[in-house]
């Protein structure tokens, strides 16, 4: 964040860009996100209107938070968190649990060191469900945990600006 506690501009960018698409095609959308802690539903709703398209959103930050707001007990095998299964499958259970047309998730490992799962710092992975399912990665190289944190809201809203802009 910026030393006046506002969200950094390329965020608030990115939000107004998704915002006005999910205006104008009356569309909702529902957030899942991890490591960005709350940055990407922030930016959401700093925009004026957001209770036009903005259903909700959870830090599931650790699996006690992925049970009790998404309902996820247990991870089908072989899935982990941080990886690109498990983003796919919390933007999907967001999108199903609030019935919103998108569901957007990120889930990776801030720093300043790596999570438990073997992920270096600056790990994250996002995916977007609904009308266009997208995932990406982003390694970002780096121990800086606000910078990250940042970072992975910013891809993660990119990846919705992309499913949005790729939508019929």
């Amino acid at each position: 964040m910026t030393s006046d506690d506002t969200l950094p501009p390329e965020l608030t960018r990115l939000a107004q860009a998704c915002s006005a698409l999910l205006f104008a095609r009356k569309e909702t959308v529902g957030v899942s996100e991890s490591s960005a802690g709350g940055l990407v539903a922030a930016a959401l709703l700093s925009v004026p209107g957001a209770s036009a398209y903005f259903l909700g959103g959870s830090v599931t930050y650790a699996r006690p938070a992925a049970r009790v707001f998404m309902g996820i007990e247990k991870l089908p095998d072989g899935m982990r968190s941080s990886s690109e299964p498990y983003a796919n499958l919390m933007a999907a259970r967001v999108r199903e649990r609030l019935e919103a047309t998108w569901g957007l998730a990120e889930t990776g490992a801030a720093g300043p060191t790596g999570n438990r799962y073997g992920d270096d710092a600056g790990h994250s992975c996002m995916a977007t469900a609904g009308p266009v399912a997208l995932v990406r990665t982003l390694e970002t190289g780096s121990a800086d945990r606000e910078g990250n944190m940042i970072a992975f809201a910013v891809a993660t809203l990119t990846l919705l600006l992309e499913a949005l802009r790729k939508a019929p």
